[in-house]
């Protein structure tokens, strides 16, 4: 039997309940006898495992950029009606009114702030509402969605790109279109 299949017996065994030496017990649960300090355990760590938890770390590091990147331009290309690579004014409000419609669930035309959760902080709410009356018709929401817009464009340009939208005036902004 090779060292590897014996070991796994040993720790089968060991798992069963089969009679153990104390070392062994501590070998199956993960742990080493110190040999230069008798009676002290210290946590067993292979280099293979530091190894894997190393690689594991630049891959993500690497990746997650990259994810980002690629979240934004997903939204891009949702938004983006006429394929220039970039969200103007009235792509954004074509999806606000359309994520409007959806939201109006009691179809009278307005938004309260039920219907808006999450989308918007109750201060934000009071500033979109300019007739206090505790809803927002879909003017007013559009209003909303283009003083975002224009917060979410620095360069003044009319468009976003996805370096635009990762900011946060253009989270802001997202969140009143998906």
């Amino acid at each position: 039997m090779s060292n590897l299949a014996e070991l796994r017996q040993r720790r089968f065994n060991i798992a069963q309940g089969s009679t153990a030496r104390a070392g062994e017990l501590a070998f199956a649960r993960g742990v080493a006898y110190c040999k230069s300090e008798p009676g002290k355990v210290s946590p067993m760590i292979s280099r293979r495992t530091i190894v894997l938890a190393f690689a594991a770390g630049i891959l993500f590091a690497g990746v997650s950029p990259v994810l980002a990147k690629s979240r934004h331009s997903n939204w891009i290309r949702m938004f983006d009606t006429d394929n220039d690579g970039t969200v103007d004014l009235a792509e954004a409000k074509k999806a606000a009114s359309a994520l409007f419609d959806k939201l109006d669930r009691d179809h009278d035309g307005t938004l309260d702030k039920r219907e808006l959760a999450r989308r918007l902080t109750p201060k934000e709410f009071a500033a979109a509402d300019p007739d206090y009356d505790g809803t927002l018709t879909k003017d007013e929401y559009l209003a909303a969605v283009e003083q975002r817009f224009t917060a979410a464009d620095p360069d003044h340009d009319g468009t976003l790109d996805a370096k635009e939208l990762n900011t946060k005036a253009g989270q802001a902004l997202l969140r009143l279109l998906k």
